[in-house]
Parts: C-alpha cells; sequence; structure tokens
C-alpha cells in the first residue's frame, strides 16, 4: 500500500537502503566513512550501486555520535550534494543519550533529514517521533526482539504515522517474527535488517517476504561470502546480484 508520510512515500515496494557507518570504532575498518566528505562520497558511491536510501550516523570530529545541528547539518549538506535520495538519521541513545536534550536537538535542526529511526524500546521514544513528525521527518519505528519496543509500539497513538517498522532482527530464524509484525501493523511496512551474522540472512528474508532490505558496513563489513567489504558499495553491488 503506497502514500506519504512525512513526504516520503510509503510503499511495501523492494528497496535498499545503505548503512554507511552506524556506531563503529576507528579501529574496526578504515573503509567506515566518519567525516561529512567520506560520508558523502559512500553515498554517491552506493546509490550508484543501485541504493534508493542512505543511513548515516553524523560523528563528531572525536568520532562520537551527535544529534547537534552543528554536526547533523553538515554531514546532511555534504550527502546531499553528491545525492539526492532520502537520507536516514537514527535518533536514539547512542546520539544523544538524555531523551528530553534528543527532543530539543531535534528542534534545533536547520537542515532536516528525509526519515530518522527511533529506537522505540528506549525511554523518550514517543517524544522524539511526536518532535519529528511535528517537524515533517519521516519516522523509521525501530523494533527489537527482545526488549519492550514492539508491545509499547503496538500501544502507541503515532503507530499508524510512521513511514515503516525496522525489524532488527537477532538471528536467521526470526522469520515468524517479523511476518508477525507485518500482519499485526496493517498498512506499515516492515523492514528487516540485522547486524553481524544476521545481517546478510536478514536480507534475504527482506526478499524473500518482499519488503524494503538494508546492508551496509554499520551492519556487517562482510560481503556474502564472508570476505572483507572494501566499501558499502560493494555490499549494495553483492546484494543486488543475480547470486544473491
Amino acid at each position: 500500500m503506497a502514500g506519504e508520510v512525512g513526504g516520503v512515500t510509503r510503499s511495501a515496494a523492494v528497496r535498499l537502503q545503505a548503512a554507511l557507518n552506524g556506531s563503529r570504532g576507528p579501529g574496526e575498518s578504515a573503509a567506515v566513512p566518519r567525516d561529512p566528505v567520506a560520508l558523502a562520497e559512500a553515498a554517491a558511491e552506493a546509490v550508484a550501486a543501485g541504493a534508493a536510501e542512505v543511513r548515516i550516523r553524523p560523528r563528531t570530529p572525536c568520532g562520537g555520535g551527535s544529534l547537534s545541528p552543528r554536526v547533523v547539518g553538515p554531514a546532511l549538506a555534504a550527502v546531499r550534494e553528491h545525492t539526492r535520495v532520502p537520507v536516514s538519521v537514527p535518533v536514539d541513545a547512542w546520539a544523544e543519550p538524555d531523551p528530553r536534550r534528543r527532543v530539543a536537538r531535534v528542534r534545533s535542526w536547520e537542515l532536516l533529514p528525509e526519515l530518522a529511526c527511533v529506537a522505540w524500546h528506549e525511554p523518550g521514544a514517543e517524544e522524539s517521533a511526536a518532535a519529528l513528525l511535528a517537524r515533517g521527518v519521516a519516522v523509521e519505528a525501530g523494533l527489537r526482539a527482545g526488549t519492550a519496543g514492539p508491545a509499547l509500539f503496538a500501544r502507541s497513538p503515532l503507530a499508524a504515522r510512521v513511514l515503516r517498522i525496522v525489524a532488527e532482527v537477532p538471528e536467521a530464524g526470526a522469520g515468524p517474527w517479523v511476518r508477525a509484525l507485518r500482519a499485526g501493523h496493517g498498512e506499515v511496512p516492515v523492514l528487516p535488517c540485522g547486524t553481524g551474522a544476521s545481517a546478510w540472512p536478514a536480507l534475504r528474508l527482506a526478499r524473500r517476504l518482499a519488503t524494503a532490505g538494508r546492508i551496509g558496513l554499520e551492519d556487517t563489513l562482510l560481503l556474502p561470502d564472508g570476505t572483507r567489504a572494501r566499501s558499502t558499495a560493494e555490499q549494495i553491488r553483492a546484494a543486488l546480484s543475480d547470486g544473491f
């Protein structure tokens, strides 16, 4: 079912989101982009490889997460100089631990992302989502199995207003949980995603369910065959290949 949420098309059609960096430290991989220039280059490469969206975690010069407009704005501006696809920014405790400050940061943004992913199991998730929607930013509801997030989201008055559910799959055998989310939330699309060993199985699940999917160096540093990925763009190409 297609529609618009926060100016972004809501659709169950297959789309691939490139998760460019996440919270990875500099010692994990030199290929992970952190500053605005590197994020912009990685975004352009991922889109050229076939990604329909990009997900970025704006970082301070020291490498920490931040929702400050002085950090988020330059990252978004740099990415948009190279590509015009929707950009998602996680709004969660890693980027800003204090729930009230998180909301204040969102309200202070001068340059807005098209999407923002809210971890629904975290304190202040409802308030963060409301602040984002009030500013016209489409919300992705991050739901993690084994947390209170799915139950809290099911009771939320904002549930029908989110762009989609990002279902964080803990393991390859989480298909029934994702299917239950899809059945329980009607027209709200579900994007399965995983990290580490569950990243590629989650993308295969997304393909089987004909939903949007996500892959990138935030989720895994590997290609489907277990070899080290040189970039998120390389992972996108692998995900879209006939052999995947």
